[in-house]
């Protein structure tokens, strides 16, 4: 692995040509990685800690920005939404390895309203909806009886809608810091991070790489 090595070729990025509010400049990011059809576009690492700091990450599908921040959705009794009850305090990292671009974020997470959680349960494919319903997540379980699970809802629901787990639903990762990176040959890389100015609005600084 010592002998990897990847030559960044990003082009030069400043701060006049950033977005005045962090979340303008990652909802473009993010929408110009789904133009280029790059695969999973809005996958973001997520990590969580305890409430005594033992942190855990993985993948999670970030689908939305809104004015107050980043919304994915999962169970809230996982082991994610059990450390997000313990602790709020939340990072996420995504990248995209062809524009060598990165954005991380740190925050506190707050769950989304029921009813905005239930219209995005209805839109997810039905074979999405049926494994959600049925998952006991981040618990131990043979796959065999999962299937079996989801045989005897499907009969249950004779076609019917599936009704979305009372366990389920979306998180909106409210923003202290976020930081853009392109990275340069040489590893020059461009780097700024937002922080909140006190009044209501966004300060932004050039960090060293």
């Amino acid at each position: 692995m010592r002998n990897i090595r990847e030559e960044y070729g990003a082009p030069s990025l400043n701060a006049d040509e950033l977005a005045a509010n962090p979340l303008d400049q990652a909802r473009a990011w993010v929408d110009e990685a789904i133009a280029a059809d790059l695969p999973l576009p809005n996958a973001m690492t997520l990590a969580t800690a305890t409430a005594d700091g033992r942190p855990s990450s993985r993948t999670v599908l970030l689908k939305e920005i809104d004015d107050y921040g980043l919304i994915f959705f999962t169970h809230y009794d996982s082991r994610k939404g059990g450390e997000i009850a313990a602790n709020p305090a939340v990072a996420v990292t995504l990248f995209w390895q062809p524009f060598s671009r990165q954005i991380t974020v740190t925050g506190h997470t707050e769950r989304i309203d029921a009813q905005t959680s239930r219209d995005y349960f209805a839109s997810r494919p039905r074979g999405s909806q049926l494994s959600a319903a049925v998952s006991p997540q981040s618990e131990p379980m043979e796959r065999s009886e999962l299937i079996e699970r989801i045989v005897r809802l499907e009969a249950e629901l004779d076609g019917g809608d599936v009704p979305m787990p009372e366990q389920w639903g979306g998180y909106r990762i409210r923003p202290d810091e976020i930081q853009f990176w392109h990275g340069r040959p040489d590893r020059l890389h461009d780097r700024f991070r937002y922080l909140p100015d006190g009044e209501g609005g966004w300060r932004i600084e050039r960090l060293a790489p």
